[in-house]
């Protein structure tokens, strides 16, 4: 029962934290393309990234915690739901380049982030 907890926990934070910066990136750069959700899913790569590294060099939290941050906060905040919408709607509107820009990208950028956090704290915490 703790795990689920601290996983609903978790969750509302994750959801509450992708609201905020897709809002906050759709206000800069507009919806016309979907900027918001690849920052949220390569924002994420980097924490897990980051998580990973920080727990299997110097941190071994409990199973609550583990589940609070990495199934509920990042498992909320990123979002394969929001990208497979935004994949469909610029198929729908024939921007075939855009669209294959837009999976490149958030296939690219979301492991080079996943590296980024788990080498950047591989390098601190070593």
């Amino acid at each position: 029962m703790k795990i689920l907890l601290s996983i609903a926990a978790g969750g509302a934070l994750g959801a509450v934290g992708r609201y905020l910066l897709m809002s906050q990136v759709g206000h800069w750069f507009g919806s016309q393309y979907p900027f918001a959700t690849l920052a949220v899913n390569v924002l994420g790569a980097f924490g897990l990234g980051a998580l990973i590294e920080i727990m299997a060099l110097v941190w071994s939290p409990s199973q609550e915690i583990r589940a609070f941050l990495v199934v509920g906060i990042l498992g909320a905040f990123t979002t394969f739901s929001t990208f497979t919408m935004d994949l469909f709607y610029l198929m729908e509107g024939g921007r075939t380049f855009g669209t294959a820009i837009y999976v490149a990208a958030s296939v690219v950028f979301c492991i080079l982030a996943f590296y980024a956090g788990m080498a950047i704290f591989r390098q601190i915490l070593a």
